[in-house]
């Protein structure tokens, strides 16, 4: 039978905890375009959440805030872009090749934010 130092105890009990506590809570959360449509067309995410964008038209699309915050290249078929929101507040969105596809994600402050 092994007996362990307090020591190794306490730095490996440190350690775990340090790893288990990084920030595992952050979703990641699927926007398809399809049909001239972000889908869906309107999210609610926590600060801390990536967006990811997949373009299923064949046609290219972009992604592009409405404020400036975020902004993806022309996305071809099966091509994606994605966004981590860590500012809580509302992001409207809209397809610069075609305006009128317009999309909206909520970002909440995530759990122990005040």
């Amino acid at each position: 039978m092994k007996l362990y130092s307090t020591a190794a105890f306490g730095a490996a009990f440190l350690l775990t905890a340090v790893f288990s506590a990084s920030p595992g809570n952050a979703a990641n959360i699927d926007v398809k375009i399809d049909n001239f449509t972000f889908v869906p067309q309107q999210i609610t995410v926590k600060a801390g959440d990536t967006v990811t964008w997949t373009n299923r038209d064949d046609i290219p699309h972009t992604v592009t805030s409405k404020t400036t915050a975020f902004r993806s290249k022309a996305l071809d078929t099966d091509d994606k872009f994605s966004f981590t929101f860590t500012t809580p507040g509302t992001y409207a969105y809209f397809c610069s090749l075609h305006p009128h596809m317009t999309g909206t994600v909520v970002v909440e402050a995530s759990t122990g934010e005040k």
